[in-house]
């Protein structure tokens, strides 16, 4: 199960690290196109966004493998958690039901990171 994490986390880390720097690179109006969902929030916020995707997406990685503070995957991937589910709950306030399930999948890859690594299967 440690293997399965493993690969979750990789997964998830470069999703959101990809994610969170289009956002901080390109800025929102550069990317209204392909995330509708940002014309409901400020330049500031979309930024912000950016940012916790990207520092998630290094708190996913970094501890473990530098052994440095570990505790801060779990952390890292429940700070993620929240966001997706901000992220799911803006698609369906907004009808975005065809942008739902990225975020959904992402939402249930970090619980499960934040469960195996809080609970059976630390590092």
């Amino acid at each position: 199960m440690n293997t399965v994490l493993w690969i979750l986390q990789i997964v998830l880390a470069a999703a959101m690290l990809g994610a969170g720097a289009a956002k901080l690179s390109q800025g929102r109006d550069k990317l209204l196109d392909k995330m509708t969902w940002a014309e409901s929030y400020s330049d500031p916020a979309f930024r912000g966004i950016g940012a916790v995707e990207v520092l998630g997406a290094l708190g996913l990685i970094l501890p473990a493998v530098t052994g440095i503070a570990p505790v801060l995957v779990p952390l890292a991937a429940t700070g993620l958690a929240i966001t997706m589910l901000g992220a799911v709950l803006t698609h369906v306030r907004r009808k975005e039901f065809g942008q739902l399930a990225p975020a959904a999948v992402f939402l249930v890859l970090a619980v499960v990171i934040a469960w195996g690594r809080f609970g059976p299967y630390p590092l």
